[in-house]
């Protein structure tokens, strides 16, 4: 999208795109997925190129961006803290600036939404939020889209989130209020969503102190690590308090007979899910996390070009 175009958009939390334009999106990911599958050539970003900054390592973004930009026909430039300016004196600021006049597109993972924010604020060209301490919207943008795969529209289910009140579960409860549908969450005590980052959404969340009760006829159970990163001197604190919250049999038995699971990976089994339950027939986490690239190459198509047809 070119400098001073007047639709330009971030993707910095769920809540920046309204629910028609999610079931755009999702419409444009299942064409842009069956083209995957079928070996169809489509390459609207052609001469577009991507700039992937990460300041949190990652598996699955890096390779979902970057194999999803390359199918699209873009290029990718793929920068770290340790390898360009971003990690020494230079304003981040400025950094968006100069990035932003050579791209087309930016994705940023880092730590603190005020990062993503500010770089956003100064920068010429659409920038994606691939994580930080605050939201996860592209992972929950693909979990969604799994989860309509399998059993259609999410709005009116039951989602229950079991364990930390992290970036994914304040991600999912933008999706619950947006999308239409009840986020049951479950956390030890101390570890509950930021009631500050809660806002409107609180009608579409019910809380429970027992995760056995949160699973309580959900359409879908999720989760995710104890300790997430960047908070890693807490791992044992966490350890202790989380272990009545491992998603296991018992819990899956109390949701829906057709519930589906749902991890955004890396698993620790044994922690906050048993292998019974990552491994069994309910689980979607591989094709939750194939998606990751589908719906992020009908995120950036859309953020470039714009409705299709």
């Amino acid at each position: 999208m070119k400098p001073g175009y007047s639709l330009m958009k971030h993707y910095l939390q769920f809540k920046d795109l309204r629910a028609e334009e999610y079931a755009y999106l999702f419409e444009r990911a299942r064409i842009i997925k069956r083209r995957f599958k079928n070996y169809e050539r489509y390459q609207p970003l052609a001469d577009r190129t991507l700039a992937m900054i990460f300041e949190k390592a990652s598996t699955r973004t890096r390779v979902s961006f970057e194999a999803g930009m390359y199918q699209m026909g873009g290029s990718v430039v793929h920068l770290t803290t340790g390898d360009s300016q971003l990690g020494r004196a230079e304003p981040i600021e400025d950094s968006a600036r100069v990035i932003s006049r050579m791209v087309d597109l930016v994705m940023i993972r880092t730590f603190e939404q005020s990062k993503l924010e500010a770089f956003a604020a100064h920068s010429r060209v659409p920038v994606i939020n691939g994580l930080t301490n605050e939201y996860h919207p592209c992972q929950i943008l693909a979990d969604i889209f799994t989860f309509i795969e399998h059993r259609g529209a999410i709005g009116g289910k039951i989602v229950a989130w079991v364990g930390d009140g992290n970036n994914m579960a304040n991600t999912w409860l933008q999706a619950a209020h947006i999308l239409g549908f009840t986020l049951h969450v479950s956390t030890p005590r101390g570890y509950e969503i930021d009631p500050q980052l809660v806002g409107d959404a609180i009608a579409c969340l019910k809380t429970f102190k027992d995760p056995h009760d949160a699973c309580e006829g959900a359409h879908l159970v999720t989760t995710d690590v104890w300790t997430s990163m960047g908070f890693e001197a807490e791992n044992a604190a966490r350890q202790a308090a989380f272990a009545d919250w491992c998603v296991d049999t018992a819990m899956m038995q109390r949701a829906r007979p057709d519930a589906l699971f749902m991890h955004c990976l890396p698993a620790h089994r044994g922690e906050e899910v048993t292998a019974e339950v990552i491994d069994g027939p309910q689980s979607v986490v591989w094709d939750e996390a194939e998606n990751r690239m589908h719906v992020q190459k009908a995120l950036m198509e859309y953020l470039l070009l714009g409705r299709i047809g």
